[in-house]
């Protein structure tokens, strides 16, 4: 939620098409500034499920991949789907931008591990129904829909009875505070219950970036009301010797209240 210097900012309804126009305008442009960041931190072929750092290869929240198909949404540039392939599964990687996807394809020539790319909206994903073991995102696709229960809908269908969808946001709670990284970040400001989502927008009112808030409580009949179990919460903790400022992440913060939650469910059987 960090504003560019020139863009008028506000909290609002945004419509589907509003949210999609915004979001594969935004990550088009910002691509290459976004990996120049933090290429360097999420690897060309790691998983890192979010800035406190908190790594697949630790946390196994997807289990043993080898000889599963999974479906990275939201890839950006791929690094956790080459990871995935690493580990033996049969991986794919999905994105609505076109310049990560152009990222996720110069990561392919770096490391020398190649998985098939599709630009997709995650709302509509071009798969049949139940073709995946496991569907996962790292802070990609869900916070930037505006119906996100679709997601969860279409992540349900191309997902295999039994299946697994794990996903990271930014923590929910995070949105009662400014995005400073440090002291003006600790003191509430927002109230947790406002849904309306964070927009930025040019001089026309046309939304340029937008990301939704939603409650935990919000997520969860989201999962359930796609038909998952709710396998696991995480609420990853700043590690000791961690000094990484991301944004509105930082060591001051992540000592005090969590930054991330990562959901996993399960497809029942």
């Amino acid at each position: 939620m960090e504003p560019s210097p020139d863009a008028g900012v506000t909290r609002r309804a945004v419509s589907p098409a509003e949210s999609r126009r915004a979001s594969r305008g935004w990550w088009d442009r910002d691509a290459d500034a976004y990996q120049a960041e933090h290429g360097s931190f999420l690897g060309d072929a790691d998983f890192v499920w979010c800035p406190e750092g908190l790594r697949e290869a630790d946390a196994h929240l997807l289990g043993d991949v080898a000889g599963k198909r999974l479906l990275e949404i939201g890839c950006g540039a791929a690094s956790c789907s080459r990871w995935l392939k690493s580990q033996g599964a049969e991986a794919y990687a999905s994105d609505l931008s076109a310049g990560m996807l152009r990222h996720a394809a110069a990561g392919a020539t770096r490391s020398g591990v190649t998985v098939p790319l599709v630009q997709a909206d995650a709302t509509a994903l071009p798969f049949a129904d139940g073709v995946f073991d496991v569907v996962c995102t790292a802070f990609g696709a869900v916070p930037f829909v505006a119906d996100s229960t679709s997601v969860m809908r279409e992540v349900y269908r191309v997902l295999k009875p039994a299946g697994r969808w794990a996903f990271s946001i930014t923590h929910p709670m995070r949105w009662v505070f400014l995005d400073d990284p440090g002291e003006g970040g600790l003191v509430a400001v927002h109230s947790y219950f406002d849904r309306r989502a964070y927009v930025e927008e040019d001089g026309h009112h046309v939304p340029t970036y937008v990301e939704q808030h939603r409650t935990l409580g919000d997520r969860i009949r989201e999962l359930v009301g796609a038909g998952f179990v709710l396998d696991d919460l995480i609420e990853p903790e700043w590690p000791a010797g961690h000094d990484l400022t991301w944004g509105q992440w930082s060591p001051l913060r992540g000592r005090i209240f969590p930054g991330t939650a990562i959901f996993v469910a399960t497809k029942p059987a």
